[in-house]
């Protein structure tokens, strides 16, 4: 069985492959295909796997494509991990914003609108290709932002495209780990847009237990997400944040610590990214020593901007348990194989489960998988805050795309001034013409259009 990975040259690729190696029965990849528009940085991953694979119960046999179509051909499964621009265009999203005194950010706020208008032209095209080229291929997206990528590749592809994310699971884990029990036993209640949700029931034999557990400052404190909000405000809420809400509701706070005196993260990650694959060509006799130095920085430091000083690059053993965006996609895999069905946290089409929401809209819910299909659970209603914090954001998703789709100024403008995080219209205006003007990725998408 053929799993493809678009962008097979990204950092995160060794994760994928050795979660595919532990000899999951019920996922059996026996070629893993690596493409990616930098030869090199595929050389170096290939380095590290080789590396990697001596001491793995199963691993998958390692082969590049030379072309996107032949990446394609074939696949039963596809990642797409693309990153439109590299690391130079995440700092230019998140730098643009800040120089005008607005939260820069890889997906959240006019950083994420930027990284998507450039992405979303090669988004589309390989959905097209996937259509035509491999039919039977599942397109598990990992590409940011995720929720504006997955509703785009929808087009072409339907329900054969979903969108993944660890950080809803990663969440609900944390909290079911704080109440004393295990996924298995909890029914949870979980709604949102990727990077945008809230875990607002725990229900553990017919009880629901958040209640009890927003009223434990001890139990909150083992759960990072309410560490970053505080527990006065996720007692507030009757619900627990995902941590890019932090974004949000610490608007002010984020901003300023941003545009201090330490390097944002897009430019953290592109001098230790560049780093390490230089160091690879270099010495690729010890690429794996190289990559897992540079990795475990890499989630130490991770939301940095969000935590107290003293604890910006300690993050707690806790935060990073669960096995990451690998563990997800194998999860997922294995059940849509016919393995033991799974309750994930997916982004799917939205078809009534949030009646205020378009039914084409790709949202974030608990999804029950199984060889069937995939199927989105019932959820309590939405309302309130929630509710419109939903809407703005589903509404600013929805106007990229079609910005996008119609290359239109006109509506990517909008979007960006309808985007919460966004307090001013002429700041909207200013901020796209800098990022047609910086990255030219943007401009190219817009080309041609009114």
């Amino acid at each position: 069985m053929k799993l493809t990975i678009i962008g097979g040259g990204g950092f995160r690729v060794p994760q994928i492959f050795e979660a595919l190696s532990a000899g999951n029965e019920a996922v059996r990849i026996t070629q893993l295909c690596l493409f990616d528009s930098h030869p090199d940085r595929v050389a170096a991953i290939e380095s590290v796997l080789s590396q990697m694979a001596p001491s793995l119960p199963a691993p998958p046999k390692v082969t590049t494509a030379a072309s996107l179509d032949d990446a394609v051909g074939g696949a039963r499964f596809i990642f797409s991990a693309m990153r439109i621009g590299g690391t130079e265009g995440r700092i230019q999203d998140e730098r643009v914003a800040l120089e005008m005194g607005v939260l820069g950010q890889e997906t959240t706020g006019p950083g994420g609108l930027a990284y998507a208008l450039r992405t979303l032209p090669h988004a589309r095209d390989l959905a097209e290709r996937v259509a035509r080229l491999a039919p039977e291929a599942t397109v598990i997206n990992f590409t940011n932002p995720a929720g504006i990528v997955t509703e785009a590749m929808r087009e072409a592809l339907g329900d054969r495209v979903v969108g993944i994310c660890d950080t809803p699971i990663g969440l609900m884990r944390r909290a079911v780990a704080a109440i004393g029990s295990t996924p298995e036993q909890v029914d949870f209640d979980y709604v949102g847009l990727n990077h945008l949700g809230w875990l607002r029931s725990l229900v553990v034999d017919g009880v629901d237990r958040l209640p009890s557990l927003l009223a434990d400052d001890a139990a909150l404190d083992r759960i990072e997400e309410a560490r970053l909000m505080g527990p006065d405000w996720v007692r507030a809420l009757g619900a627990i944040p995902n941590e890019y809400l932090y974004y949000y509701y610490f608007q002010r706070e984020a901003t300023a610590r941003l545009r201090g005196p330490e390097p944002t993260r897009g430019e953290f990650l592109h001098r230790q990214q560049s780093g390490f694959y230089q160091d690879a060509a270099a010495h690729p006799e010890r690429a794996l020593d190289a990559w897992l130095a540079t990795k475990h920085e890499r989630e130490a430091s991770y939301m940095a901007e969000s935590r107290p000083e003293d604890q910006r690059t300690n993050r707690e053993a806790s935060d990073i348990e669960g096995g990451g965006y690998q563990q997800v996609a194998l999860d997922l895999m294995a059940a849509l194989l016919g393995g033991t069905p799974a309750t994930m946290i997916l982004n799917v089409a939205n078809r009534g489960v949030v009646p205020q929401l378009p039914d084409d809209a790709v949202i974030e819910v608990p999804c029950t998988v199984s060889a069937a299909g995939i199927v989105p659970k019932h959820i309590a209603p939405v309302t309130g805050e929630m509710l419109g914090l939903l809407q703005q954001v589903k509404t600013v998703e929805r106007l990229v795309i079609a910005a996008s789709r119609e290359r239109s100024e006109t509506l990517a403008w909008r979007a960006l001034a309808a985007h919460p995080l966004v307090d001013s219209i002429s700041v909207a205006r200013e901020l796209l013409q800098n990022y047609r003007e910086r990255i030219p990725g943007v401009a190219e998408a817009l080309a041609g259009g009114a």
